[in-house]
């Protein structure tokens, strides 16, 4: 596998599969909600507040590991073609 000695701005510049995409989506949308949710300017619960400052250090977290996945550039197995006798 080549992505072994990669560091890490080539890592987060290199391609993301798909399904680290959308964790990575969800994971800023859970950051950004506790965000809202801590900057409200209303009074809120004490336990709610506590909430969402685990939203945001999980939805961060979610976002920074998935971003540092990347694509492997394995070549493919070749196809073994079958001859009818």
């Amino acid at each position: 596998m080549k992505n072994k000695k990669m560091n890490l701005v080539a890592r987060v510049q290199a391609p993301t599969p798909k399904w680290f995409k959308v964790l990575r989506n969800i994971g800023v949308a859970l950051a950004s909600v506790g965000g809202i949710i801590i900057a409200s300017p209303v009074a809120i619960p004490v336990g709610l507040v506590s909430a969402a400052g685990y939203l945001v250090l999980g939805g961060s977290i979610i976002s920074a590991v998935s971003q540092t996945a990347v694509k492997s550039e394995e070549e493919p197995e070749p196809k073994i073609e079958q001859t009818k006798e």
